[in-house]
């Protein structure tokens, strides 16, 4: 069999997944070439396929599609490869099997997901995604991520019956299992919506990524920031394209975390505010649905993936060498990780979007395609959370982690592994920025866009210097929110505290009055044997022995009785 055809019979993703079983079986330097072989053996296979359905079965009377491929997915499958070497690299130095076995099969069931052309094999993958991934959180073995991982595996599990529920529903309308272009047209898309919509990330249904992500290990995080949101607004893409409720889920999406990401402590869930607000631009750019905001929500997701990765990898190092990741227990590390906190730096310059950056040249697209289609109040929201980004991340990050008040802390730089995982990532992030061609190229429509005009540069630069410049007055006046040792409540607190409370004193009042139910039903019985015997007890009335002549008597009385009814009768 040809390498062509070897390609073709084999979806994307099985290389990781099924190869990462094998990792227990490797030690040492070989253990480490044979993971990054994975990913990489599998962009090779990828970069084989042509455009088409290559690979259909046939059960239970539906067709299941294993292996359709055209632009769209082929772009996630690149950067889902892409950020799988990136992050085994940088989880070289771990020696726990759990970890990189859950991590690659993770990421492998997440690239066969996106090569799925229909919805049963999509909700295959979907459960895979869940199931693989949690153990990136439980590997951290402290009692909060055994408590973070359960709600992550019933919340990504909770979408899955969701899905199920939907795509059952949609046959069952439709004849069809088919995963293309599914808008709101009934009850099952629908559903099929909110099982996307809670991978995503929605506004109220969002809690699931602040909650576990800041919970999994160092290197777990960085695998978790890049598949999991990221498949679905894949998903989100190819069904929901051009919904417009999308839009305005999307622009409150890039709001709302911009306020808890400036008052958190914790800088890991910082960041992961902070990928609650980029991926409602790419939410935003699925719901305008014209060519240019679906090019620039993949172009974005591309991007967000990478730098999202390096801010990650930025503050895993630095809870790996210093043990904590609270900006108020932080300060001064530039000292100690002078390469780290570069490499932060060129993440919170991506993320921000300044010119030369990654995020410049991805976000234009979307906040361009908002404007020209008349979404005015959605694109002057969508600068207000350009502006608040780099407040949070951009600034906040590294300021609070490397420049802030000197902590004292002095610590070793970062493993070389870590490095040169951060190098890989940051270089993406950089050649992106100064040569955006080759990412253009491969969007799935033609590119008529040019980020480097003279407005496009001058109104980024004009919003971020705005934005430093009221960080500079807020900090210097003492108005800036400090880092705190807090807990902030968000919405997960109806179900982490209020739903447990409520279930605990409904279980108290059940409690209370099936005791008083019990007592109330005792006393009764015991009125009732007492009564029984009273009468028919030893002592008794109807327990009494009568007299011969009585007994004669009243059989007497009811036979004449009975015989004058008779003849009467």
């Amino acid at each position: 069999m040809t390498a062509s055809a070897l390609a073709h019979s084999v979806p994307p993703g099985l290389v990781m997944l099924i190869g990462a079983l094998l990792i227990p079986l490797f030690r040492g330097h070989i253990r480490s070439a044979y993971m990054l072989a994975l990913p990489v053996i599998g962009l090779l296979q990828l970069l084989l396929l042509d455009s088409g359905t290559h690979l259909s079965v046939q059960t239970l009377g539906l067709q299941l599609d294993l292996l359709r491929v055209d632009q769209l997915s082929l772009v996630f499958g690149y950067i889902f490869h892409i950020a799988a070497f990136v992050s085994v690299i940088y989880a070289l130095h771990v020696n726990d099997a759990t970890q990189h076995v859950s991590g690659l099969t993770y990421a492998g069931a997440a690239t066969g997901a996106l090569f799925a052309g229909d919805l049963v094999t999509l909700f295959v993958y979907w459960e895979l995604t869940a199931v693989t991934s949690v153990f990136l959180i439980f590997a951290r073995r402290t009692p909060s991520a055994y408590r973070a991982g359960m709600r992550y595996l019933v919340i990504q599990v909770g979408s899955g019956v969701l899905l199920l529920t939907g795509i059952i529903l949609h046959h069952i309308d439709t004849g069809s299992i088919a995963f293309d272009h599914l808008g709101l047209g009934s009850p099952a898309t629908a559903i099929i919506l909110v099982a996307f919509g809670i991978k995503a990330a929605f506004p109220l249904l969002h809690n699931w990524l602040q909650d576990a992500y800041p919970e999994a290990t160092v290197t777990g995080t960085v695998f978790l920031s890049a598949f999991t949101t990221k498949l679905a607004i894949y998903a989100l893409t190819r069904g929901y394209a051009g919904t417009e409720i999308l839009v305005w889920i999307g622009v409150t999406m890039t709001a709302f975390p911009i306020f808890y990401a400036v008052i958190e402590n914790d800088l890991r869930r910082v960041l992961a505010y902070s990928l609650n607000n980029q991926l409602g631009f790419m939410v935003t750019g699925i719901g305008i649905g014209t060519d240019m905001a679906i090019n620039g929500t993949v172009a974005h997701a591309f991007s967000h993936i990478l730098y999202k990765a390096l801010l990650f990898m930025s503050m895993g190092a630095v809870l790996h060498r210093v043990g904590t990741i609270k900006g108020s227990e932080l300060g001064g590390l530039y000292k100690s990780m002078p390469w780290t906190a570069a490499f932060c730096i060129v993440g919170a310059a991506s993320i921000s979007a300044f010119p030369l950056f990654s995020g410049f040249i991805s976000k234009a697209l979307i906040i361009t395609a908002a404007a020209e289609n008349g979404y005015f109040i959605s694109w002057l929201i969508l600068l207000f959370a350009s502006a608040g980004v780099f407040h949070h991340s951009g600034i906040k990050i590294p300021y609070f982690a490397f420049f802030a008040h000197d902590s004292g802390k002095r610590c070793a730089e970062a493993p070389w592994n870590m490095l040169v995982a951060m190098g890989i990532a940051a270089a993406f992030c950089i050649g992106i920025g100064v040569y955006p061609a080759p990412l253009y190229e491969i969007l799935p429509f033609q590119v008529d866009f040019a980020p480097y005009t003279p407005t496009h540069v001058l109104t980024q630069l004009q919003l971020l210097l705005f934005s430093a410049l009221a960080f500079a007055v807020l900090i210097r006046y003492g108005v800036y929110p400090p880092e705190l040792r807090s807990t902030n409540l968000d919405v997960d607190w109806l179900y982490r505290r209020l739903g447990p409370t409520l279930i605990k004193r409904v279980v108290a009042w059940i409690d209370h009055s099936a005791r008083l139910l019990k007592e109330d039903t005792k006393g009764q019985l015991k009125d009732f044997v007492d009564g029984v015997t009273r009468h028919h007890g030893p002592e008794g009335a109807m327990a009494r022995t009568w007299p011969t002549g009585a007994t004669v008597l009243w059989v007497a009385i009811l036979l004449g009785a009975f015989l004058i009814a008779s003849f009467y009768a």
